[in-house]
Order: structure tokens, then C-alpha cells, then sequence
């Protein structure tokens, strides 16, 4: 074990081949992770010989789990298996989520009273022919049906109650104006956290009374089939992505590496990270709201960055290797150099991911807990220690030798040699490219479609013929009330007085009732509202009746206390919460992220562009969101219905995941040029060779990202389908345009002073590591 210790110790090369060193007076070299030169190759390129000083914190602990490696594999076997087993044990046990603003203060007094409104279900009824005949009064298969609805479903009273059909009283209003469509209403039964399963016995009942009837339309829609069939779909459309990245990712690694065991690793860490960080969700589950959509999340973000981190270590590794460097030194020089622009990016991602607890919504709460904590998760080193050399084994025939070499890239070389001799011809081109690509973000609205599925489902198409045969007003407004005297005469005034307000007509509409919950402890009004429920009407009548009605009406009884819910309120106050809270993310999640990347380049100015620039490819690929799906560009070909705005919170999401996701590449890139520099190349010669270094794993990490991000934009879900579409596109063009021609631009025109460092700044943390030129 001491000799392997000895070992890993970085060895000592001279600069890579076409690396000039720095021009005398140049200045102190900024801090930067690496090799060192040696003292003859040192001596060679006139610079003076390296300090020594102590190792980085990540070379110590890859050194470390090189020494004990058996104990490390063995230490992450029992950490999985422990997470594995307490996720099965504890189970996720998910808290009630409720919307942002007062819309959420409403559902939790109702929570509070220990109110629960069940999902409401419809049964549509229609001859399928036209013709006289074809009207519920003259058709006696309709009435039959309709019977046969009802009594089918009385059967169940453990999954529906409340039934209403046009066979009781007032059952006229439940026959359509044409008299050729008639609907059953009720609700679902039993505990509400199960009626997306106890529907399914109502759906049976239902489909068995339409095998009856062939000459009728028998239907079923309503909150919960709706929702059984939107949890369906996406469960089936995440496995379909599950099982097509896992074997393009290792398909596309095959061809990265040559070699089988080499191109598992990947795979075999973000799959194990995504499966830990899954069980481990079951702990914060306990005072966290975190369903299912934060396990989905987490399988994007954890195949994403673990392929992406054990892409970069594997690859300096070979590198090292390949120029002649033990096993040994070669993982310590990965984990000198690579691991620490690991650590700094991961650090970034997971400041990134932090942005999505600023916007005070439960939903994103748990889904930045669960992304953080699979970012988390990795043990690289200790696979590589205990793997070593093996991990060229199983190499395919005519590639696993060129493969195995690591080599610069030619072609990024000679395409970065002419950005750099031209930098503001090329660097112009494609900034003035991407600004035209970001234009039409300007225009971009958001919103949200009336119906988020497909419109193939059967439970879409009887919502639309409902819609059509009963054109209703939208969803009231709920008023919960709570304190204060309920049946008082105070309490009664108000409701009357909100009642004449109410037969104004104005923005809120009769009638105007009120039922008592919860033994008389408090209301619950339903208030109609003026407009569609998502106009500009819908919204100015909330507000009134929020800051002007009922302050003068229920406001004025003693004790008692009001919040406003219902689809109108819920949706303009989770609008409200993200207009309010993006800002602050963008700027907490830039301003830290700035703060670390000058720690980490001690640089001032280098920061400052890699920000600009992840900025502009984020802007770029909002462009091209807008273009495809609010002005309806590539329908056919992406398999969907434009309704005019992109989803509210996409763009949230798309600049916490790309922000931390790009910022990848930007800083395993500068890594390299400021090694180069560190050793003594000048700034053009550190960017071209560091690109062309770096060029192959990161183009490598870029398709593979691309690839698992398009699979996405198959599905079927129009959210799925917009952050599918706005990552692959954002990651393509941060790793071609951005990388290959902006950064070099932009470090060719500032020159020597992208590594300025102001004088008031020098007390932050990071000082020269080692192997660094003084």
C-alpha cells in the first residue's frame, strides 16, 4: 500500500506539444489545478521549477480510495443497499402540497377543518346518429342507458355516491339544449389520496353499460379518470424514455471509449446514484411534499451529471495513461485536475437546483431536495482504483485502439487557432446568431392549455364533448371561512350583502351559496366569477372580490378569517409566485455561482463571461421554445397541438437545469486552459490547447445529454415535449457555438487580463494549488 501511495503521485510532463510558454514578464500565472512540468521540461520552456505544496482535496481523497478502495466499493454496496432498504421500509410518505398565496392559505384552512372535496365525475349519454330520434325524449335506448348508469353505479357505494342523473328531481338541467346529450353526474368515493385507483371500478361500470349499447356514446370523464389517465400516460412515457436512453447512452459511450467495461462504468454510477438518491427521498418525504414528479426529475438530473462526471474522470485518465503515466499517478492527476473542475461544477449545479427553493412553491421544493441530493452521489475515484487498467478491457475491434489513445482534436484545434487569430470576426458572427436565435423570446407568453393531454385519449375527447353539449361558466371562486360566529346574524348580513353584489352582475354572479363544514366551524361560498376563468375578465373580477367585496362583506363580521381558492385563484396566484420569485432565482443562482467561479479561477473576469455566455445559450433556447411550440413551428413533426403560450413554469426549470447543466462544460474547459496556463503556455496557446484537449469528452458528453434530452421530445406530455425540446437544443448549442467559438473569442480578445483578479477581491478563498508556476 505505501508504494501505490508513492505513486499516485501526479508525474511530471512537459507542456503538451504546440503549448508555448508565457512570454517573459508576463506576471504571476493564475491558480490552476494540474501537472506540474518537470525541472527539465521546466528548464526547457524557460520557467522556473514548481513550489511544492500540498495536495488538492480531491487528489487526497482519490489517493485515499486508492489505498482502500476494497473498503470504499464496499462502504457504497452498503450505503445503496441501506438507502434501498429504508425507501422500502419508510416508503415515501409525501406531505399535502398546496398552491402558492392565498389559494394555498384557502386549502389549508380547509385541511385545518378537515374538509375534503371529492373529485367529481361525469357520464356523457348521446346517440351516436343524428335525426329526430336521436334527442333523449324521443329515444328510449337513452333513457334506458341512463338507468342502467345509474343503478350500475349504486351498486359500487364505495366508489360513488352523490349520483344525479335527468331521472331525479331537477334532473332536466342534466339534458342538453339540443335534448341530444344527457350527462350522471357524482362524485368518487372513498379516501381522496386513492380515487385516481377507486375510479376504476366507476370506469368498469361504466364501459360495461357502453358494451350494452352499441348504438350510443356511454363516456366517462371528470378530475379523477382524468387524472388516472394523465398518471398513466406519463408513467408509460418515463419508462419508454428509461428504456431507450439507458441503451443509447451506452451505445454512444461504446463509441466514446472502444471498450465495454470502460463505457458500463458510466452507466453503472448514474444509474446506482439515480437509485440511491430515489431511496433516499423516502427520509425528507416525512416534512417535504415530494410525488412522483420528483422521482422523474431526479432520473433526468442524475443520468445527466453522473454520465457527464464519470465521462470527464475516465477520460483524463486514459489521457494520462496514454502519454505514459502509471495507473497510479494517472488517477491522481484526474483527480488533481478533473475532479476538481467535478467538484466545482457540481457545486454550481447544486447552487442551481437551490434556486427552485426561492420560488416558495411546495412542488419545486421537492423537487430541488431531490436533484440535490442525487448530484450528490458519486464514488468515481474508488471505481477507477479498484477497476485500474481493467477498465480497457473488452475493446471493439478497429475502434477500441484508437479510442484508448485520448487524443486532442484535430479539427477543434484547427477551427479554435482561427477563431483565435480572428476573434471578433468569429466571436461577432455567432453572438449576433444567437441574439437572432433569442429574439423571439421577447415575445414569449405564458400559460396554460385547457387540457394538458393528448387529444387522442378517450377521456379528452368525451371532456371536449361535454364541453360541447353543456357550455358552462367556468369553476367558482371558493371562499373558506373560518372564527368568528358562522350562523350569526352578523355573518348572515354579510352573506346577503355579498349576495346583492353578486345580482349586480358585474364581476361576480348569482347565485351565491354557502354551505357549512366541519359542524358549523366554518364556510365554504361558492362565488361564480365573470370571464372564461383564464381571461383577463376572470382575473380582474378575483381580484375585486379578493380586495374590495369581500373585505366590505365577510371582512367585517367579528373573528372571522377568508382565503380565496377554486381553478381561477390557483392558477393566477402559481403565475403570480413565479413572476415575483424568477427574478430572485436568476439573480441568487447567478450572483453564488459567480462567487464560486471566482474562488475556483481566482479571476474576476472569467466568471463574468462564462455567465454572459450561459446566459445567451439559455436565452437562445427560450427562442426556439417560442418558435416551436407558442407559434406552432414543427407540429406535425413533433406530434402536437400549439395552444399559443408556453407552460408557466418551463422556463423556471429550463434556466435552473441549464445553468447548472452547461456550466459542465464551461468549467471543465477553463480547468484545462488555466492548467495550461498554470504550467506557463500563453493565453491564446492555453485555449486552443485546452479546447482541443477537452474537445473530445466534452462533445462526447454533449451527444450523449442531447440524445436522453430528445427522447423526451417524443413524448407525449406538451411540458415533457417543451424541456425536452429546450435542453437538447440549449446543451447543443452551449457545446458547439458557445464553446467552440465564443469562449476562445472572448479569451483571445481579453487576453492577459481574463485572469484579473482586483486587489479587493484577493481575500476569497482558493489560493495557488499545487504544480502551480509562481
Amino acid at each position: 500500500m505505501r508504494e501505490l501511495l508513492n505513486s499516485a503521485r501526479p508525474e511530471t510532463r512537459t507542456l503538451p506539444p504546440g503549448v508555448r510558454a508565457a512570454p517573459a514578464g508576463v506576471g504571476p500565472a493564475p491558480a490552476g489545478a494540474g501537472t506540474g512540468a518537470t525541472a527539465t521540461g521546466t528548464q526547457a520552456a524557460g520557467l522556473r521549477p514548481p513550489q511544492r505544496s500540498p495536495a488538492p482535496m480531491v487528489e487526497r481523497i482519490a489517493c485515499w480510495s486508492a489505498r482502500h478502495r476494497i473498503a470504499v466499493i464496499a462502504g457504497w454496496l452498503v450505503l445503496a443497499a441501506a438507502a434501498l432498504l429504508a425507501g422500502r421500509m419508510l416508503g415515501t410518505q409525501s406531505q399535502p402540497q398546496y398552491d402558492p398565496g392565498q389559494a394555498g392559505q384557502a386549502e389549508q384552512m380547509l385541511h385545518q377543518l378537515h374538509v375534503v372535496t371529492p373529485p367529481a365525475e361525469r357520464v356523457l349519454i348521446r346517440a351516436r346518429g343524428g335525426g329526430p330520434d336521436a334527442t333523449y325524449a324521443r329515444n328510449p335506448a337513452m333513457r334506458s342507458a341512463v338507468a342502467d348508469v345509474v343503478r350500475d353505479l349504486q351498486r359500487r357505494p364505495r366508489a360513488a355516491q352523490d349520483i344525479r342523473s335527468p331521472l331525479g328531481r331537477g334532473g332536466q338541467a342534466l339534458v342538453s339544449a339540443d335534448g341530444r346529450s344527457a350527462l350522471v353526474t357524482f362524485e368518487v368515493a372513498g379516501p381522496h389520496g386513492r380515487a385516481d385507483s377507486t375510479v376504476s371500478a366507476d370506469l368498469a361500470a361504466v364501459a360495461a353499460v357502453q358494451a350494452r349499447y352499441h348504438g350510443l356514446v356511454v363516456a366517462e370523464a371528470g378530475d379523477a379518470s382524468t387524472d388516472q389517465a394523465a398518471g398513466t400516460l406519463m408513467s408509460k412515457d418515463f419508462r419508454k424514455a428509461e428504456l431507450t436512453s439507458v441503451p443509447i447512452t451506452l451505445v454512444l459511450l461504446i463509441a466514446v471509449f472502444g471498450a465495454l467495461i470502460a463505457a458500463g462504468i458510466p452507466v453503472l454510477l448514474a444509474g446506482s446514484a439515480v437509485v440511491v438518491a430515489v431511496s433516499l427521498l423516502a427520509v425528507p418525504s416525512r416534512w417535504l411534499p415530494i410525488g412522483s414528479s420528483t422521482s422523474e426529475v431526479v432520473l433526468i438530473i442524475g443520468m445527466a451529471v453522473g454520465v457527464d462526471y464519470s465521462l470527464f474522470y475516465l477520460r483524463r485518465e486514459r489521457e494520462e495513461r496514454a502519454q505514459g503515466a502509471s495507473f497510479p499517478a494517472a488517477l491522481a492527476t484526474a483527480a488533481a485536475t478533473s475532479g476538481r473542475a467535478i467538484l466545482v461544477s457540481g457545486i454550481t449545479v447544486l447552487i442551481s437546483l437551490a434556486g427552485l427553493l426561492l420560488t416558495g412553491i411546495d412542488l419545486f421544493t421537492g423537487i430541488a431536495v431531490g436533484t440535490m441530493t442525487v448530484v450528490g452521489v458519486a464514488v468515481v475515484p474508488a471505481l477507477l482504483s479498484l477497476l485500474g487498467p481493467a477498465t480497457d478491457r473488452g475493446r471493439i475491434p478497429f475502434l477500441g485502439r484508437r479510442r484508448t489513445e485520448a487524443r486532442p482534436s484535430r479539427l477543434w484545434a484547427a477551427l479554435v487557432r482561427q477563431v483565435v487569430r480572428r476573434p471578433v470576426l468569429w466571436g461577432g458572427a455567432a453572438a449576433v446568431a444567437l441574439l437572432a436565435l433569442a429574439a423571439p423570446a421577447l415575445g414569449m407568453r405564458t400559460g396554460s392549455p385547457p387540457i394538458d393531454l393528448p387529444t387522442r385519449l378517450p377521456v379528452v375527447r368525451t371532456l371536449d364533448q361535454i364541453q360541447q353539449a353543456f357550455p358552462g361558466r367556468p369553476g367558482p371562486a371558493e371562499v373558506v371561512v373560518s372564527g368568528g360566529d358562522m350562523s350569526g346574524p352578523r355573518m348572515r348580513a354579510a352573506l346577503a350583502a355579498l349576495q346583492a353584489r353578486a345580482s349586480a352582475g358585474r364581476v361576480i354572479h348569482s347565485p351565491v351559496t354557502a354551505e357549512a363544514v366541519a359542524g358549523g366551524r366554518g364556510l365554504v361560498i361558492s362565488v361564480p366569477l365573470a370571464g372564461n376563468g383564464t381571461d383577463s375578465a376572470s382575473r380582474g373580477a378575483l381580484l375585486a372580490l379578493r380586495g374590495q367585496i369581500l373585505p366590505a362583506t365577510i371582512g367585517t363580521v367579528p373573528g372571522a378569517s377568508y382565503a380565496v381558492t377554486g381553478n381561477t385563484a390557483g392558477g393566477y396566484d402559481f403565475s403570480a409566485a413565479l413572476r415575483s420569485r424568477t427574478p430572485l432565482v436568476f439573480a441568487v443562482v447567478a450572483g453564488l455561482a459567480l462567487l464560486l467561479l471566482m474562488m475556483a479561477f481566482r479571476s474576476l473576469i472569467i466568471p463574468l463571461v462564462s455567465i454572459g455566455l450561459n446566459l445567451l445559450s439559455v436565452g437562445a433556447a427560450y427562442g426556439l421554445v417560442t418558435l416551436i411550440f407558442q407559434d406552432g413551428h414543427l407540429q406535425g413533426l413533433l406530434g402536437f397541438t400549439s395552444f399559443g403560450a408556453i407552460i408557466p413554469w418551463v422556463p423556471l426549470f429550463m434556466f435552473v437545469f441549464l445553468f447548472g447543466l452547461s456550466m459542465d462544460y464551461h468549467v471543465f474547459i477553463l480547468s484545462r486552459i488555466r492548467e495550461l496556463r498554470g504550467r506557463g503556455a500563453s493565453t491564446p496557446d492555453a485555449v486552443v490547447g485546452g479546447i482541443a484537449a477537452c474537445s473530445g469528452v466534452v462533445t462526447s458528453a454533449a451527444v450523449i445529454m442531447v440524445a436522453v434530452f430528445s427522447i423526451f421530445a417524443t413524448l407525449s406530455i406538451i411540458d415533457l415535449k417543451m424541456i425536452g425540446v429546450g435542453l437538447a437544443s440549449a446543451v447543443l448549442i452551449d457545446a458547439t457555438v458557445v464553446r467552440g467559438i465564443l469562449v476562445p473569442a472572448a479569451l483571445a480578445l481579453l487576453g492577459e487580463r481574463s485572469w484579473y483578479l482586483p486587489r479587493w477581491l484577493e481575500w476569497l478563498p482558493g489560493g495557488r494549488p499545487r504544480h502551480m508556476a509562481p
